[in-house]
């Protein structure tokens, strides 16, 4: 059976357009993962914070995603773009992969996480 899991990653009013994100922890296998949050356009996304190329932490300071323009998700250690809606990597090592999604809502003035999980 599959049952579906909600968390409480942060208020709405925390996550900003183009500007920092939100870090939370998700669980995989029972171990603790990176992942974060953003706005753009309008809408929240999350993803896991590894970068497609190696997998390390995307956010050059804490919390920090976005490059100068507002417009793309960028690794601080190798440059690679990523589309903030799509998570497609658009420039650098990694061209054509993606970030991994998570499945984010806005309800109630709060930003959250639902995922699937097998009982």
């Amino acid at each position: 059976m599959v049952a579906v899991s909600r968390m409480k990653v942060c208020a709405s009013a925390d996550i900003g357009e183009g500007g920092p994100g939100v870090r939370f922890a998700i669980d995989r296998s029972g171990k603790p993962v990176q992942a974060f949050a953003v706005r753009f356009r309008g809408k929240v996304y999350g993803y896991v914070n590894s970068c497609r190329h190696v997998p390390i932490e995307l956010d050059w300071n804490h919390g920090e995603f976005f490059d100068t323009s507002k417009l793309y998700l960028i690794c601080s250690t190798h440059g690679a773009l990523y589309e903030p809606d799509t998570g497609l990597c658009v420039g650098g090592p990694c061209r054509g992969k993606r970030l991994e999604a998570l499945g984010l809502e806005e309800s109630e003035g709060q930003v959250w996480l639902s995922e699937a999980r097998s009982e």
